[in-house]
């Protein structure tokens, strides 16, 4: 009977889920019938152009095929383009609703999830969305002619089985609550999409989605422009309801800065969101702001704050001990920056998930040591202590009092400055090369330039187009690199690729500085594991604490709010911004144009 009772108390504490939704700790904000999210307005008109510049610095695209490696894609195909199976929302983190998928069952043991297709569900081409197609999604998703971190996002999913013509089941290798939101939001495409051809060769081929636009030409280029499917099949649905409203989404790339935000001023595009400081201080003003011509508003959100820093790549010597990669983290005056170059606009960053519930502060909290303790002599000791804090220049701090405890730590990990640089054991000379596809960072580097030429180290800045960036991060072709990796409410699998010792061993692979520790793949075990809220944000912040004592990275700084650059007059905002989303995907999916300006 006590056992009975225990089995019963455990299914009652399993994340919720229903015939419409799903919800990995149970917290399902909209009810059964509900016909649209609160942040969209349902009544909407279709029409008009909204034109936009990619967050992203892309250069041409030579590729439609958003899943391979090799290649760049256009900006934003693979949500305009492929629909999902479930739909998440900008209110709530950690639910889905039904998109392709109707009706989603999570087996009483979490080991499976069953999804029913939505019959009336149609790819472009006017055939049915089957359970076939879903299966031949995921299969080449997680073969080698895919882009490798599909793999690592997918590893805890053993199979997909077609059950019935519109029903598919997927089987997973362990209880995780939040695998079914990951095969929910896994993008579907056609069988018939480059059928005959191995995977990683279809190039050129149109895709065959079931999203709400298409794209018009199949000429290569710079610029894409996406076109509404007025026969949408899912527009109706309480998940599409008021999105999409624009016929036309244009992207325009530009190679520089000057000539974007030119752009901007000469109406060649209408939005663009705006990531340097002084751009926003300096440039957006004149005639065209007090005329109402144009608007800069920083747009308020609840988001996490966005990881940035300059990252290490461990797989070269030079930065393989911990106390050369501090003592590089003491050169970097933050407070200098923020306030001579960055007009007081941005907080600094501490540890790898800043501004949130997952960032870790001070001494380990009873949850966090939980978490912790059995890995204890598997981390630093110091993981037991205060979490560390960025480096300061504040007052009394300055940087001279930092770089003598960089100099102090540099000469315990076997470095002295000698003949003009700082040398090892060997003789040879500490030079770094920082490699970057942003011309624009020279100001932000050089300080930090500067300050290492105080302690011998050499770094050189070297400046690569996109393409050549891209390719060389793919190889792990580099020493020192700067990241920014945005906030998220929900982190979950993607950790696994990000931080993961597998990951750190595939080319491609988002864990670019190489980090391969048994302790941090415990950890996300723990975090991908998580049946509740609460679990979920201590083992978050234990990984939080181990990864900053681990000095993989220069934190840099983040902001706080969306600084975005806009022509307002063509466009109507929804009533309600909601509280997470990100700048570009929320205009181009919630806004729509006013019946004048179509």
């Amino acid at each position: 009977m006590r056992g009975l009772l225990f089995i019963l108390a455990w299914l009652a504490a399993l994340p919720s889920w229903g015939a419409y939704a799903y919800a990995q700790f149970g917290d399902i904000k909209y009810p059964p019938g509900f016909t649209h999210f609160d942040y969209v307005d349902p009544n909407a008109p279709k029409g008009g152009e909204i034109r936009m510049v990619p967050p992203t610095r892309p250069t041409n695209f030579d590729k439609f095929n958003p899943f391979t490696l090799k290649g760049t894609p256009p900006y934003a195909i693979d949500t305009l383009l492929f629909d999902t199976l479930l739909a998440g929302n900008s209110d709530e983190p950690t639910t889905a609703y039904g998109l392709l998928a109707e009706d989603v069952e999570v087996a009483p043991d979490r080991l499976s999830a069953v999804f029913r297709l939505n019959p009336k569900a149609r790819f472009h081409d006017g055939k049915p969305v089957l359970a076939a197609d879903v299966v031949h999604s995921f299969k080449t998703l997680v073969s080698k002619q895919a882009a490798p971190q599909y793999r690592t996002i997918f590893a805890e999913v053993k199979d997909a089985v077609a059950v019935a013509e519109r029903v598919v089941r997927f089987d997973f290798a362990s209880p995780n609550p939040e695998l079914p939101l990951m095969v929910g939001g896994m993008a579907v495409f056609s069988r018939e999409w480059g059928k005959g051809k191995p995977f990683d060769e279809v190039v050129s081929d149109m895709p065959i989605g079931s999203g709400p636009y298409r794209i018009p030409s199949g000429r290569m280029g710079r610029d894409i422009t996406y076109v509404r499917d007025p026969k949408y099949w899912a527009a109706e649905l309480p998940t599409r309801k008021g999105h999409f409203n624009f016929d036309r989404i244009s992207f325009k790339i530009y190679l520089d800065e000057t000539s974007r935000f030119e752009g901007l001023k000469a109406g060649e595009f209408d939005f663009m969101r705006e990531f340097t400081s002084r751009n926003w201080a300096r440039q957006y003003k004149g005639k065209q702001f007090d005329s109402g011509e144009l608007a800069k508003r920083a747009f308020e959100n609840r988001n996490p704050g966005d990881f940035q820093g300059y990252v290490f790549n461990l797989r070269k010597p030079q930065f393989q001990d911990v106390r050369v990669r501090q003592a590089i983290g003491l050169a970097m005056d933050f407070e200098w920056m923020n306030r001579q170059l960055f007009y007081g606009l941005y907080q600094r960053v501490n540890g790898y998930f800043p501004n949130s519930d997952f960032h870790a502060e001070g001494l380990p909290k009873p949850d966090e040591l939980a978490v912790l303790e059995p890995l204890r002599g598997k981390v630093r000791p110091e993981v037991f202590g205060p979490a560390p804090i960025s480096p300061s220049t504040a007052p009394p701090g300055s940087l001279r009092e930092n770089l003598r405890q960089a100099q102090a730590l540099l000469k315990e990990a076997g470095w002295s400055y000698r003949d003009g640089a700082l040398r090892n054991g060997q003789g040879e000379a500490f030079t770094i090369e920082f490699l970057n596809d942003q011309p624009s960072l020279v100001r932000i580097v050089t300080p930090f330039q500067k300050a290492l030429e105080k302690l011998g180290i050499q770094l050189v800045y070297r400046v690569v187009d996109f393409s050549l960036s891209k390719q060389r991060m793919d190889a792990f072709d580099f020493e020192l690199t700067s990241q920014r990796i945005p906030g998220t409410t929900a982190p979950g699998v993607e950790l696994m690729e990000r931080f993961g010792s597998k990951a750190a061993a595939t080319p491609g692979s988002s864990n670019i500085w190489g980090i391969a520790d048994p302790a941090v793949d415990a950890l996300l075990r723990k975090v991908v594991s998580a049946r509740t809220r609460a679990e979920l944000s201590a083992a978050m912040r234990a990984l939080d604490r181990v990864l900053s004592h681990g000095y993989y990275s220069v934190p840099h700084y983040y902001g706080d709010k969306f600084l975005i650059g806009y022509r307002p007059r063509p466009f109507v905002l929804p009533p309600k911004i909601p509280p997470y989303y990100q700048p570009d995907a929320w205009a181009m999916s919630t806004w729509w144009a006013s019946p004048e300006n179509k």
